[in-house]
């Protein structure tokens, strides 16, 4: 699950929330949210302001 949501949000190329995510993927957005919050605490994912995620090497 965590490689796709990374390769969404990589297809974004901005910060997303999760529910765009979960629309663009057709998945529920609490499983995104999920994803999103283990990939946050893997560094993989940051958050740039209130409810919006983006790549951490986005930010590098």
């Amino acid at each position: 699950m965590g490689k796709i949501i990374l390769e969404a949000m990589k297809k974004a190329g901005k910060p997303v929330r999760p529910g765009d995510i979960a629309k663009i993927l057709g998945i529920d957005s609490k499983e995104v949210s999920k994803a999103i919050s283990t990939l946050k605490e893997k560094g993989e994912v940051l958050s740039p302001k209130r409810c919006y995620y983006s790549l951490a090497t986005d930010e590098q």
